[in-house]
């Protein structure tokens, strides 16, 4: 009886350190972004290049650099990793959820649907009033706010598309957490 205790006692404590360590699963289902599945990233360079196909046909003038940052993500800490890669699939979803190419949408279901669900995913992550963002990553979502309001939903549009590989590199940092390498490969 008493050893049946103790081994008890033991189990719920190794638990808690496993949920203390990696977090709940129920809270933040990143894991499944360590690996992004070939047939994802394929579909996401099929969309890419649809985009950039259209893009050239245009006279868009864009001088925005939403997605230049002189830091890598693996700089930051894991809830800021989450932070910005939130904030970058917002606004990939909002700049695609009106696309200015003809049919981009209808075309790349598959692909948005991907994008989407990774960011519901990250939304249970980090509760945002309990975590003060780092400098680095407070200056570039500000950064991201004035190019929001100043920018055309053209350029937001091209930016977001050509800078996809990035996104995706850095949610796979952010679902890596601690173990997220300082390089970027998606």
């Amino acid at each position: 009886p008493l050893c049946n205790h103790f081994q008890r006692l033991m189990v719920g404590f190794l638990k808690s350190l496993l949920v203390m360590k990696f977090g709940s699963s129920k809270s933040c289902g990143l894991s499944k972004y360590h690996f992004l599945l070939p047939s994802e990233l394929k579909l996401i360079q099929d969309m890419k290049e649809q985009f950039e196909e259209t893009m050239l046909l245009s006279d868009r003038k864009c001088n925005t650099r939403v997605f230049h940052r002189k830091w890598k993500t693996a700089e930051l800490s894991v809830p800021d990793r989450v932070l910005l890669v939130e904030a970058e699939l917002d606004l990939v979803m909002e700049a695609l959820g009106h696309p200015t190419a003809p049919g981009l949408a209808e075309r790349h279901r598959h692909p948005l649907s991907f994008l989407a669900q990774a960011r519901e995913d990250l939304r249970g992550c980090v509760s945002a009033p309990k975590h003060q963002p780092s400098g680095k990553l407070r200056h570039w979502l500000h950064k991201l706010e004035v190019a929001k309001e100043r920018e055309t939903d053209g350029c937001l549009e091209a930016s977001a598309i050509l800078h996809l590989f990035q996104v995706l590199s850095d949610l796979k940092c952010a679902a890596l957490r601690e173990e997220c390498p300082s390089t970027r490969t998606p």
